[in-house]
């Protein structure tokens, strides 16, 4: 027969340390950095100090700019400002503003277009010369684009599409970086899995990417059309070699004459113009920004988090 253990006192062999448990039930503290906190915040007052000082000086008159504090407010002519910047010279102003809404709104949209439909093809397909794309593009990314503006201004010159909107266009269809971006977001948002399944229900490669991938990668193509918009935008060394005709000016290149009138002879000084035409040129930036702020979120951590 055997001798029944004397039971010792003490806890099951199974059961939790009561420290453990209590650690596990008490919810997680974030840490919190002074350090952090303050580099955070000279961070924050130097991006939005420019915004206010533009802001504050698109208020003010001609002569009030060079008399007053630039980070205080004397008098108040903003709309007198905005009225003046829209009618100054035949109304110039409105046309360097629809110029640029159409540079944007062909070349930035094609650009995500395009860099939607060969990213999801490089990521998505298996074809001869893939590795000599991929290095292509890599290589694309890494050239500046002032570099290659001198042999595009070459080139369309021998074409005559200089000093026309195409010679703007064209050359912002071509986004290396966004190709890039959508090829690296689209090998994780699109399971192989959804495509088979959407092939043996008798959907093609068409149907296939336009009823199941393409909802998938909203915040991608949400995330490079940002980055285009913004790059079209501001895009202002190759509209200067590119272009004569102020008619076709995009805004950038079109304030920047105004801002130059005043260092040559008998140039009209308008620099009130200036600050309130380029206060004028961030705000559908600002709003594009604010807007679409959740997708541009989502998307660029989407390739730092595997599902």
């Amino acid at each position: 027969m055997k001798t029944a253990q004397p039971v010792r006192p003490g806890r099951p062999r199974n059961s939790t340390p009561p420290i453990r448990a209590k650690a596990r039930r008490a919810p997680l503290k974030r840490r919190k950095s002074l350090t952090l906190t303050v580099l955070c915040t000279v961070m924050l007052l130097y991006s939005l100090l420019p915004l206010a000082w533009l802001a504050i000086n698109a208020t003010k008159s001609q002569q009030n700019l060079f008399n007053s504090f630039g980070l205080w407010f004397k008098g108040f002519g903003f709309f007198s400002n905005l009225g003046d910047t829209f009618s100054y010279e035949h109304h110039i102003f409105a046309r360097w503003l629809l110029n640029t809404l159409l540079y944007v709104v062909v070349g930035a949209g094609g650009a995500t277009l395009l860099a939607t439909l060969a990213g999801y093809g490089l990521a998505k397909f298996d074809f001869v010369g893939k590795k000599a794309v991929f290095a292509t593009v890599i290589g694309a990314v890494a050239v500046p684009a002032t570099a290659l503006a001198v042999p595009t201004f070459l080139m369309f010159s021998k074409m005559g599409l200089t000093d026309t909107p195409w010679a703007i266009i064209i050359p912002s269809l071509i986004s290396p970086f966004g190709l890039y971006l959508m090829w690296t977001f689209s090998a994780e948002a699109v399971p192989a899995e959804i495509m088979e399944s959407a092939r043996m229900d008798g959907a093609g490669e068409f149907r296939t990417f336009f009823s199941v991938s393409l909802p998938l990668l909203g915040p991608g193509i949400v995330t490079v059309l940002l980055f285009n918009v913004v790059t079209t935008w501001n895009n202002y060394f190759l509209p200067l070699i590119m272009l004569k005709n102020q008619d076709w000016y995009p805004l950038t290149l079109g304030l920047s004459t105004w801002n130059d009138q005043a260092h040559t002879a008998g140039g009209d000084v308008v620099f009130n113009l200036v600050i309130t035409g380029s206060l004028v040129t961030i705000i559908p930036l600002i709003a594009a920004f604010l807007l679409l702020q959740r997708y541009w979120q989502s998307g660029l951590s989407a390739g730092s988090v595997k599902g």
